[in-house]
This record gives C-alpha cells, sequence and structure tokens, in this order.
C-alpha cells in the first residue's frame, strides 16, 4: 500500500503526461523506442545474461560483436526487444492467457521451441533458488484465475493490482523457461493498458530492491514491496518523458548538485527516492538543468 501523498505524486505526473501525450504522441513513442536496448539488457542481465548493454545495442542494430556470445543469448535480445516493439505498436491489449502464451512464444523462438508458448505440465517441475514453482497439474487453472481476478478487479489501486500480479506470476513460475523476463514484459503491458509509460527494472540493484522482495511474498503474501518498487520506477519514467519533453537542456545529476551546493551522495538518494524530477539514461542520473 502506498500512502495518500505518493499516489496524488502520481496522479499529478499522470495528468502531465497525459496533457503531453495529446500533441506528442510520434515523440513519446520515439523516446520509448530509443529505451528498448536499455529494457531488453536490464531484463537478461537480471537472469544472468553475459550481454553488456553496448553488446545488446549492437546486436538490435545488426552491428558485429568485438566477442564471441551464444546464440541463446543473441535471440534473448532480439526476442525481447521484437516483444516490446510490438507491444508499442499495439499498447492496448487486454491481459488473458491466449496473449500470455502467445508472448511467451515470441519469447522463447529460436531458444527453446519444444516449451515456447505453453504452460508446464506433466512433471515440468521448477526450482529457482530455493523456490519450488507451482504444481504442474494447476499451472493452467492457476493463471486463469490470476488472469481473471486481474481484469476483475476493480477496487484496488492500478499499481497495487500489477504488483500482485507479479509476485503471484513469478510465485506460479508457470513456464519451463522465460519467466522473469516475460514476467517484466507484462508490467509493462499491464502500465501501457492504462495510457502510462513503460518501466525498467534495474539490474545493477536487483540483489537490493528485487531479488528479496520474491523471498519474502511466498511466506508473507505481502507484496508491499513490489507496489513501492513498480511506484519509484513509474515516477522515473514519467518524469524522463515530462523532462525530454520541456525541458531546455538535460544535465548529469553530478553537475546539478555541483552547481547548486548539493552533496553528490545526498542527490543520488534524493534521485532514488524521487524527490526530484532525475532520471537515468544508460544507467547514469540526470536532470532538467534549470530544475531548482
Amino acid at each position: 500500500m502506498l500512502y495518500q501523498p505518493v499516489k496524488d505524486k502520481i496522479d499529478s505526473l499522470q495528468k502531465q503526461y497525459a496533457a503531453l501525450l495529446k500533441g506528442n504522441k510520434k515523440l513519446l513513442k520515439e523516446i520509448a523506442i530509443a529505451e528498448i536496448p536499455e529494457m531488453v539488457y536490464n531484463s537478461n542481465a537480471i537472469e544472468n545474461s553475459t550481454l553488456t548493454l553496448e553488446d545488446t545495442e549492437k546486436i538490435l542494430t545488426g552491428g558485429e560483436l568485438e566477442r564471441k556470445v551464444s546464440t541463446r543469448e543473441i535471440f534473448e535480445a532480439k526476442n525481447l526487444a521484437k516483444i516490446t516493439e510490438t507491444l508499442l505498436e499495439k499498447p492496448k491489449q487486454k491481459l488473458t492467457v491466449a496473449l500470455i502464451l502467445d508472448l511467451h512464444k515470441m519469447l522463447l523462438t529460436n531458444i527453446d521451441d519444444k516449451v515456447a508458448g505453453r504452460f508446464r505440465s506433466g512433471k515440468e517441475w521448477v526450482r529457482v533458488g530455493n523456490h519450488l514453482g507451482a504444481n504442474p497439474s494447476f499451472v493452467s487453472s492457476l493463471m486463469q484465475e490470476l488472469t481473471t481476478e486481474y481484469n476483475s478487479n476493480k477496487a484496488d489501486y492500478f499499481l497495487d493490482k500489477i504488483a500482485h500480479f507479479h509476485a503471484e506470476f513469478e510465485t506460479i513460475h508457470p513456464f519451463v523457461d522465460g519467466n522473469g523476463r516475460l514476467g517484466r514484459v507484462l508490467i509493462n503491458l499491464q502500465l501501457m493498458n492504462m495510457r502510462l509509460p513503460p518501466i525498467i527494472i534495474q539490474n545493477k540493484s536487483k540483489n537490493k530492491e528485487y531479488y528479496p522482495l520474491f523471498t519474502k511474498y511466498p511466506v508473507t503474501l505481502n507484496f508491499n514491496g513490489f507496489t513501492q518498487l513498480f511506484a519509484l520506477l513509474l515516477q522515473e519514467a514519467l518524469h524522463k518523458r515530462i523532462t525530454m519533453l520541456t525541458a531546455k537542456k538535460i544535465i548529469p545529476l553530478s553537475l546539478w548538485a555541483l552547481q547548486n551546493g548539493i552533496k553528490t551522495n545526498i542527490a543520488a538518494n534524493k534521485a532514488k527516492r524521487q524527490t526530484i524530477p532525475s532520471f537515468r539514461l544508460r544507467e547514469k542520473w540526470v536532470i532538467d538543468g534549470e530544475y531548482k
């Protein structure tokens, strides 16, 4: 659960973003396309891909890598980018089991076609660390129940709904492979369904901000940590688009801190907590140069 001031802030940013969206749909789409490499890199890196951001950019633009990487990693990057581009072309799609299966097929095509586009069944148990995914016999019904619950829930705050869905999805772990990457795709599908921008869960902070939430959820069923994380990342995504469309000049946060007599670590902490309208470009914090 988020405190009301945070909800009010998100609501205010949503309204600013909606106003900008009216006359800048093409430009905002270009911003989303431009950040696909970062989104793909971070999501794959969370799953321990060895590809760097630079590697990912080269793969997605048809460039040649300076080192050998596995065919799997190349398709992981290409497939995830293709899914993201597809959702940007058609952002408002109802979340259904059929859509989830279609997206999973796209994700694992040329990686593991035998399991692409279908839920686990039979004896296909999966384990992630100490967590054992749901019994394969019940995966299909659990996913149907989860999507039905999400679509019918009109009472809860939208980020609570998305957080609960993500926590349950990853706890069920419905697929043999690709659960984490697809789970993060679905977060952005849910946001874009509400005319909101996609978020990027950062690989660098996964061990402090993301992974621990999965350890706690199965034994507490408390998804508040996910809500708080998604709220911060959504504010960052909104700040990014609002700033890019309105700022005269965007500068590194470290320079802004120096110009305003603020210690760099304090400025970075403000950025992480989104108490200032800072956002990340290529993993570096930046801000409107005229922000006071």
